[in-house]
């Protein structure tokens, strides 16, 4: 059947305000405003990659929410699936992030209690909603933002896929959310339902307590749950300004592993939205070619790699920039120096 929408996720969008450069958030008198939040930085690249996606989010109607919608909009993002909050207490969630400078690290402050989303509810949306995607794409985050949200999640979840939409899901862990226990008492209950997962290293071994090298981790899943393709992430963290960012995926039905060289030396100007970015390469990958793994993997590796290279959340490469990175990539001979 024919759905109007390739990708739609379920996810808070935020507000985010950074000082300039490498200004210090308790020094720096000024912010650039800027908007960002995982399931959107995911359904944004996918959109620049070329599929037709859309996000599902409560935000104020406010000034400040007709700037996010319109921002939604500039990324090639539905709103269609956007709901307004018209509450006198209606707030958009807000984080404040700091550059990093050797020894110095990145540093993040949120303001995101009580926003929005955390009212949003299964009946603000038309049934057709869940037979209107291929795809249907959360996280850990929204799971972990209070009990109504996560209640909204995971019946999003089961609705979707109930009506054939492929179910993804990254775990996206943060310890200012949510322990590790309870993240895990969570996620086990909902991954009955998910066809596409995405978990590092040190969250499986952490939150999922499991042991082993990372391919028996990532088979682990596979044989616990009917879960189709498992990825994760590997980065190393030379500096802030220097990361090497690679991945492994692991597919089920033809029991492979892929992976391939990893991008050296990135010369980070911005690593947030970096890890949303891979997924958003994977699923392309995934979603254009239904089961060339290697080709979602090489998607992954590229997506997220350049993101690294872009100030703000949202990723802002096409189709055919991340093409010319895969074969750049690829290459062993000589490579120009500018592309023009």
């Amino acid at each position: 059947m024919n759905k109007p929408f390739d990708l739609l996720a379920l996810g808070e969008v935020l507000l985010r305000l950074s000082p300039s450069g490498n200004e210090r958030l308790m020094r720096g008198e000024t912010f650039q405003k800027q908007v960002g939040g995982a399931e959107l930085n995911v359904v944004s690249g996918v959109s620049l990659l070329g599929l037709r996606t859309g996000i599902i989010s409560k935000i104020p109607d406010s000034d400040i929410g007709t700037f996010v919608k319109n921002r939604i909009r500039f990324c090639g993002v539905s709103d269609d699936y956007l709901v307004y909050d018209r509450d006198h207490n209606a707030r958009l969630g807000i984080y404040y992030y700091e550059n990093g400078a050797h020894p110095r690290k990145p540093r993040i402050v949120y303001d995101r209690m009580y926003t929005s989303v955390n009212k949003i509810d299964c009946s603000e949306f038309d049934s057709r909603l869940f037979d209107s995607a291929r795809c249907f794409h959360t996280s850990g985050i929204t799971l972990a933002l209070s009990p109504q949200a996560r209640k909204t999640a995971v019946e999003m979840m089961k609705r979707f896929k109930e009506q054939g939409a492929l179910i993804s899901f990254d775990v996206n862990f943060r310890s200012n959310l949510w322990s590790g226990e309870e993240a895990r008492a969570c996620i086990e209950k909902i991954l009955p339902y998910v066809d596409v997962f995405f978990c590092s290293e040190d969250t499986a071994r952490l939150t999922f307590h499991k042991e082993g090298d990372l391919k028996d981790i990532m088979k682990s899943f596979t044989l616990e749950y009917p879960i189709s393709v498992v990825a994760s992430t590997q980065r190393i963290v030379h500096s802030p300004r220097k990361h090497t960012f690679g991945s492994v995926l692991y597919s089920a039905k033809s029991n492979s592993f892929y992976v391939e060289e990893p991008y050296r030396n990135i010369e980070v100007v911005d690593r947030i939205g970096s890890g949303d970015a891979y997924i958003s390469g994977v699923l392309y990958g995934l979603l254009s070619s239904p089961g060339d793994c290697r080709a979602a993997l090489e998607y992954g590796n590229a997506t997220g790699a350049v993101k690294n290279t872009v100030p703000g959340d949202l990723p802002s490469s096409d189709l055919k920039e991340i093409q010319s990175i895969i074969q750049a990539h690829k290459s062993t001979g000589p490579q120009l120096e500018m592309s023009r």
